[in-house]
């Protein structure tokens, strides 16, 4: 059996390369444009090569994304649309989203802004504190990163609603649906003070949280944005929280990244950022699960993860 890694990163290539070879000592693990000519079984990148790469690896099994977001390989019109794709499930990311997630919504919810301030005028002011029941969670997307979101304000003791594909049965967590009647996507917006964007990035999510739809929230609402730059208008946010509908955003993705310098969200002051570092893939334990998945390929038993092309994720 033969892996070949093609990672964008030649430092991360080489990490990944050395990860799986530990995994799978039985395997030949080799760097794309270092191994020997021929097709390998299994290729693992973030994004998908060059055609070269895949006029090399024509009898590819599969090929396995270096991330939970699979965008980038799907948009390759060089990559064969026959080749399944395999994304990662959490692989240490769930923890990573809910620290980030959390440590945003108390940082505003305890006024740590406001407390900052008064430091630095060296004010000693208590200011009225919120109560939980004012702060409803709302989580764009339930897969594996949004359960663990959902779940980890729900043990918080905050009220939290999820909007998912489908209904959901979950404890403690108010169902919204694409489908069925467990509500729709103007009610789950309305019933949320914070909005956690966390779902993939497909043509039906592009361009999905935009002036009329965060319109919808109540008036000081907040919004967390760890997809994908694309699903949220950024112009559109900027006049609502320029306009006060909007309270406050922690953004850790954009539409074009790295942010250019000139962007506007750089110095607003209602807007905290971070260089997409919300759930930074761990080659270690990432590893693991994909040496696992393909030793279950290899003996010809299912596996999760594997992408529907049609959805997008």
């Amino acid at each position: 059996m033969r892996i070949t890694v093609a990672h964008h990163s030649p430092a991360s290539c080489q990490r990944w390369r050395d990860a799986l070879a530990r995994e799978l000592p039985d395997a030949e693990v080799d760097i794309w444009g270092q191994g020997r000519a021929g097709s390998a079984d299994y290729a693992i990148a973030w994004a998908a090569p060059a055609k070269e790469f895949f006029d090399q690896h024509a009898r590819l099994k599969a090929f396995f994304c270096t991330g939970a977001g699979v965008e980038k390989l799907l948009a390759s019109p060089v990559m064969p649309q026959t080749i399944p794709v395999i994304r990662l499930e959490d692989a240490g990311m769930g923890a990573q989203m809910v620290d980030y997630c959390v440590y945003a919504v108390l940082h505003w919810l305890r006024r740590r802004s406001e407390y900052d301030e008064q430091q630095r005028a060296r004010v000693w002011k208590q200011l009225p504190a919120y109560d939980l029941p004012d702060w409803p969670i709302g989580v764009f997307g339930l897969g594996v990163l949004g359960l663990q979101v959902a779940t980890a304000f729900r043990a918080l003791g905050f009220n939290v609603n999820a909007f998912s594909r489908l209904p959901h049965e979950h404890p403690g967590i108010r169902s919204f649906a694409e489908q069925g009647a467990a509500g729709d996507f103007a009610a789950f917006m309305r019933a949320s003070r914070v909005l956690i964007i966390i779902a993939p990035l497909t043509p039906t999510t592009q361009d999905r949280f935009n002036r009329e739809t965060l319109a919808l929230m109540p008036p000081s609402s907040y919004v967390i944005n760890v997809a994908r730059g694309g699903l949220l208008v950024e112009e559109d946010l900027i006049e609502l929280l320029d306009r006060g509908h909007l309270a406050g955003a922690a953004l850790d993705v954009f539409r074009q990244e790295p942010l250019p310098q000139d962007h506007p969200l750089w110095s607003h002051p209602k807007v905290r950022i971070t260089p997409h570092v919300s759930a930074i893939t761990l080659i270690g334990p990432s590893a693991q699960q994909v040496a696992e998945k393909i030793r279950r390929l290899e003996r010809g038993e299912s596996i999760s993860g594997i992408v529907d092309r049609r959805r997008g994720y």
